[in-house]
């Protein structure tokens, strides 16, 4: 039995440390091993799944329309880790896509679609900051490429994106005209199915989806 017990311990402490060993840049040396366990039981182990995400973490968007997954890039770091934290809070559960262009993007992120009180600040929601512009050279809309929102030039000289609001592009040469303009942080890598079946949902004034599309959870990928 007391033989059993140890195994245990060993295989429980692999699986807690093997995503702390694991360094964040090429040229940044393992940590020591560190065998700390935190426990729930005797027998449960408790690990947040938000820990092991690494540097271009992959996250899973689940809408009532389907699974969309993108990567985060990890040259973008203000906005890739503005949006780990955003959806770890649960900050995207239930927001509807509220502006729906087809051949062109889909966009989400405003709180202000969870309340029916404040449908006429839809699009102008937010989580309270603006987030600095990271716009990488190189980086373009294509199909698929996830993006920021932000407000014009005219009262946002410097580019600064939203603090939660996103687009993800449905035609690329429809958007090319964005490029430098928008700040890209991130690409679906499956899922390209359902970001056109929403931007074929009908929808009526302001581009707004009569037939509702929500984030229903956002979760992290593991990627072996």
């Amino acid at each position: 039995m007391r033989l059993g017990i140890a195994y245990l311990i060993i295989a429980a402490a692999v699986v807690v440390t093997g995503c702390r060993n694991t360094p964040k840049d090429p040229q940044e040396p393992a940590a020591e091993q560190d065998t700390t366990m935190t426990t729930t039981s005797q027998d449960t182990l408790k690990v947040d799944p938000w820990s092991c995400i690494g540097q271009e973490p992959q996250i899973k968007i689940a809408t009532t329309a389907g699974d969309i997954t993108v990567k985060l890039y990890s040259d973008t770091p203000l906005h890739r880790d503005n949006f780990v934290k955003l959806a770890k809070s649960g900050f995207y559960n239930g927001i509807l896509f509220h502006r729906v262009i087809k051949e062109f993007m889909i966009q989400v992120g405003d709180p202000n679609t969870k309340d029916p009180s404040k449908a006429s600040q839809i699009g102008m929601g937010g989580p309270g900051y603006t987030i600095p512009a990271e716009i990488v050279e190189g980086k373009t809309h294509k199909k698929g490429a996830l993006a920021a929102a932000r407000r014009g030039d005219q009262v946002n000289p410097a580019k600064e994106s939203s603090g939660s609001q996103f687009y993800i592009v449905h035609n690329a040469a429809n958007c090319s005209h964005l490029d430098g303009e928008y700040t890209i942080f991130g690409e679906v890598v499956e899922g390209l199915e359902v970001v056109d079946k929403i931007a074929s949902v009908p929808v009526g004034p302001r581009d707004f989806p009569t037939e509702p599309v929500s984030i229903t959870a956002v979760s992290p990928v593991t990627v072996q």
